[in-house]
This record gives structure tokens, C-alpha cells and sequence, in this order.
């Protein structure tokens, strides 16, 4: 069996458990998860959330810039965007300067689910069991390895 466990030269054999990219994978389902029942009185998706997250604090935002915020490619953003504008949470609109670039812009119904979503962080944050500095200071460690596997990788050369 320790045959089929993952071995590194000088470290001891790994079985899943024990991978850093186990742990934060099932890190990341239990939040998803956990965003899922808090967004669902609000009929949204934790994808959703996150576009209406990143126009509260900035709109119009182009779709190409939305992306790049939320690190999401056009094939998974614009039939989520379709979702939101059919649900009539955002509009798309031409931009006049550049006929080529679309803006996303919030409703007046989106605009409004920003106080009905007030508390969701703060549930979150209370969920994890960390004291706030800790959460940030995870978050940032979080951040920084996302940044450094990123600039590890041969097709970030």
C-alpha cells in the first residue's frame, strides 16, 4: 500500500489526506456549502453572489474586467450573467465608447440585495471558528500560495 502513496525525495509517504491540496479542496466545499444555505433564501448561487459582490463594490464593471476579478473564463461568466439578467439582478449594455465591450450593470432589485445579503459574510466568518486577524492572516497565506503555484508553473513562463 505505501507503494500507491504519493512519495517526495526526503519526505515521508503522503496518503490524500495529508496533501495540502486535499485540505483545501474540502475547505472549499464545506464554505461552498455553507454560502449555499445561506444564499438560498436570497435565490442565488454562489457564483452569482460573487458577480453581485464585485459590482457593489464597483459598476458598471465589463465583462472582460469581471473575469479578471473573479478569475473566471467567458465560457463559465456569460451564462452566468445570463442567469442574473434573466432573473433581472444585472443588465448588459454595449459600451458607448467601444461597441465591442459589454457592461454589466446593476438593477435597481440588484442594488437591493446587497442589504439582504449584509450578514452573509459575518455568518461565514463565525462558521470558520477563527478570531478575525486569524481569517485575514489565513486569507493572505491563501492568496499567497495561489500566487506562488501560479508562478511555479511552466505555462506561466
Amino acid at each position: 500500500m505505501a507503494d500507491s502513496m504519493q512519495r517526495s525525495p526526503g519526505l515521508p509517504a503522503m496518503g490524500v489526506t495529508d496533501q495540502i491540496c486535499f485540505a483545501l479542496y474540502s475547505a472549499s466545499r464545506a464554505l461552498t456549502a455553507r454560502y449555499r444555505e445561506l444564499l438560498a433564501p436570497l435565490g442565488l448561487t454562489y457564483p452569482q453572489y460573487l458577480v453581485l459582490m464585485a459590482l457593489w463594490q464597483e459598476e458598471p464593471l465589463s465583462v472582460t474586467a469581471l473575469g479578471d476579478r473573479l478569475d473566471l473564463d467567458s465560457g463559465t461568466l456569460s451564462p452566468l450573467l445570463r442567469r442574473l439578467d434573466a432573473a433581472g439582478l444585472v443588465e448588459r449594455r454595449r459600451s458607448p465608447s467601444d461597441e465591442r465591450s459589454v457592461l454589466v450593470h446593476l438593477t435597481a432589485a440588484g442594488r437591493d440585495l446587497e442589504t439582504a445579503a449584509t450578514g452573509i459574510a459575518a455568518s461565514i466568518g463565525e462558521s470558520t471558528g477563527l478570531e478575525l486577524d486569524d481569517l485575514i492572516a489565513l486569507r493572505q497565506q491563501i492568496v499567497d500560495l495561489a500566487h506562488n503555484v501560479r508562478g511555479s508553473t511552466p505555462s506561466a513562463a
